[in-house]
């Protein structure tokens, strides 16, 4: 399932400059006068050296304090006495680290770091073979360089020059001033880019490559030109050294706090906090929309919410949200959520609250996630209502879960679901974009084998992988935030769901990915469920496909794909923005836009070129087509239909289970 991939701005504007400096060096302070070094105040208490700043700020209107008719500039005690702190906050998040790894029997980073090692060193292997190749891509390399550094030194000259290379506009790593106004410092961005860029080349332009071997290689070297970008370093970042000058390094007395309390959370693992984790609570601010827990078993509570109009739908609707994450991304706060507009709509909604599975539930398996999930929530959903048929909606792997028990209901001759919604859902997974780098045999043996130690793979490393897919939004912004800025991360209701993570079976979760990602058995029709043979092509019962366009874990095309396999009518429709905000798109926003009525085929090219563009969300879209195929109204029905007892109150007790 999906990770957020619209997150707010979390830079802050850069205090202003606390000390005159060169021009061409915007951000480097001049000697300054300074105050006794520490060394001569030795009772002095770290603390009070950002206090002791702040008040010498208020007084002369500076960060840093300044003797009479000096020009303002850096407090040098505070400076020093910050950075002891430092020191002294950086040994307790290094003991933080290594604590839980000295009684550990293996390090996963190991591994993870020799696979990688593994990988990549094929790539440099068809380069290094062959001497004209080497010496092609050394040359490449200078060339670019010697570019970067005869421009600079024009600049420093005066001269006006036109870059050697840019950062994409959207690029926010690289929008401070400091960036362009300082030829230094443009020169180290440029001279970044121009590596960059060179790497990435080096893993395309290989040749007589494994293609997953390829896909891999290219997705770790941007991983790791993603990391040393000099947006990450006090050092080499203009913003963060003027942070760091005007408050006397106190931000990064801040930032290794932060560091230490995310270690201590993380356990020895790196938490980073994307929210502000204290803003918001299930039940309280989030998933508030009221409804009750009607049923649950081991693996699920099946909830059903109370009607807001006086008639509603004939046909009920039961959603089934991945396990990956927990339900509630349908229902956030009032304003975004989806659940809560469908009630609002008159339709009586279900929804499948997944539990967070401990090592009790190792050997439950995909088929046990149809069984005891979906299929023992259409039985209640028929016995609530009094219908025996009803709509089902799945969200990414729920809806792939949703497909293959289609699929299986339609080889047993049970047509209890009328017709489906699949909301960013891959049935075929050969276009599955960057999360396929992360499956291959090896990969997933050693998964297997961490699996079967505890029973379940740790919501943590879901968690880390979707990150990884776009760490330049999910990752750096948050590091450079919290460990150098040393501020408290925004809060934001998409990012606290976000580290809400859950568990995953062992069972489940490797059939997942054998049967979806490393074989694509469900696709092929080799996959099985409960002994039964699934072919997709069996479903036949009228589809709407939801896509988005900037989707990194089911990317459109892929999603195309797998509708077209299905035998019944469908209607694709593509959201505007990602595998999350594309779907979480409330109509009263305005935001984005959807494309629909492309024509139909095989190719998703010629079905966007034919496909005609509409304003805003697509939720209206869908209820028109849900209201064409059962436009029949009853008077809205009471909680449980007179036979089920509420166990409680929405969202349920298995939703607020932490990992």
């Amino acid at each position: 399932m999906s990770r957020v991939e619209e997150t707010p701005n979390v830079s802050a504007t850069a205090p202003v400059m606390p000390v005159e400096a060169p021009p061409h060096l915007s951000v480097v302070p001049p000697a300054t006068q300074h105050s006794p070094s520490p060394a001569s105040t030795p009772t002095a208490k770290p603390e009070a050296a950002s206090q002791k700043a702040e008040s010498k700020g208020k007084a002369d209107g500076s960060s840093g304090g300044k003797s009479e008719g000096a020009r303002p500039g850096l407090d040098i005690e505070a400076f020093s006495q910050n950075l002891a702190q430092m020191v002294d906050e950086g040994g307790k998040a290094l003991a933080a680290y290594l604590g839980p790894r000295t009684q550990a029997k293996t390090d996963d980073l190991a591994e993870d770091i020799a696979d990688a090692l593994k990988t990549v060193g094929q790539v440099a292997e068809y380069w290094m073979t062959d001497p004209q190749r080497t010496l092609e891509a050394q040359t490449r390399l200078m060339a670019g360089y010697l570019s970067v550094w005869t421009n600079t030194l024009k600049r420093l000259g005066g001269e006006q020059v036109e870059p050697v290379t840019a950062p994409d506009a959207r690029d926010a790593r690289f929008k401070d001033e400091g960036w362009r106004e300082s030829p230094i410092f443009d020169a180290l961005k440029q001279a970044y880019l121009v590596t960059t860029r060179w790497a990435e080349d080096m893993v395309e332009e290989a040749e007589g490559l494994d293609p997953h071997i390829k896909h891999k290689a290219g997705f770790l070297v941007k991983q790791v030109t993603n990391a040393i970008s000099p947006s990450n370093f006090v050092m080499t970042n203009p913003e963060l050294i003027r942070e760091t000058f005007s408050s006397s390094g106190e931000n990064l007395v801040k930032g290794m706090k932060n560091l230490k309390e995310d270690l201590v959370a993380g356990k020895g693992s790196l938490k980073i906090r994307q929210s502000d984790l204290s803003a918001f609570e299930v039940g309280r601010n989030l998933a508030t929309t009221p409804g009750k827990v009607i049923y649950e078993n081991d693996l699920m509570q099946l909830i059903q919410y109370e009607a807001t109009t006086g008639s509603v739908k004939k046909m009920p609707l039961l959603i089934v949200p991945p396990w990956i994450n927990k339900f509630y991304i349908l229902d956030l706060t009032a304003e975004k959520s989806f659940i809560k507009w469908l009630v609002d709509q008159g339709i009586s909604v279900f929804v499948i609250s997944w539990v967070n599975p401990d090592a009790r539930l190792a050997e439950k398996g995909f088929d046990d996630y149809m069984r005891e999930g979906i299929m023992a929530a259409l039985d209640k959903v028929a016995v609530a209502t009094g219908e025996r048929q009803a709509h089902a909606m799945g969200y990414c792997v729920g809806g792939t879960l949703l497909a293959t028990t289609l699929a299986y209901m339609a080889q047993t001759g049970d047509d209890r679901i009328a017709s489906a919604t699949f909301l960013t859902t891959q049935i075929d997974f050969t276009h599955a974009g960057d999360l396929k780098v992360f499956v291959d045999e090896d990969q997933l043996a050693a998964i297997e084998r961490k699996m079967k130690q505890t029973g379940y793979l740790e919501g943590s490393k879901m968690a880390s992988a979707f990150n990884m897919l776009r760490s330049n939004d999910l990752i750096w912004p948050y590091v450079v935030n919290n460990y150098m800025k040393g501020k408290a991360p925004f809060p934001f209701d998409l990012l606290f769901w976000n580290a809400d993570s859950t568990r995953m079976p062992a069972a489940n979760h490797s059939y997942y990915l054998r049967n979806c990602y490393l074989t694509n058995n469900i696709a092929r029709g080799l996959a099985e469920l409960s002994g039964v043979r699934i072919d997709m092509t069996k479903v036949n019962v009228p589809v709407y496909s939801l896509a988005t366009r900037e989707d990194h874990i089911a990317p459109p095309n892929s999603v195309f794909i797998g509708a077209n396999m299905l035998s019944g009518p469908v209607r694709y429709v593509l959201a505007g923005s990602g595998h999350i905000a594309g779907v979480v798109n409330p109509p009263a926003k305005m935001k984005y836009q959807y494309w629909a009525d492309g024509p139909t085929g095989p190719s998703y090219d010629l079905w966007l070129q034919g496909a005609q563009e509409h304003k805003g969300s697509w939720w209206p879209d869908w209820l028109n087509w849900f209201s064409s195929y059962y436009p029949a109204e009853v008077p809205a029905r009471a909680i449980g239909g007179g036979h089920f007892a509420a166990i409680e109150d929405a969202p349920g007790r298995y939703v607020r289970e932490k990992s």
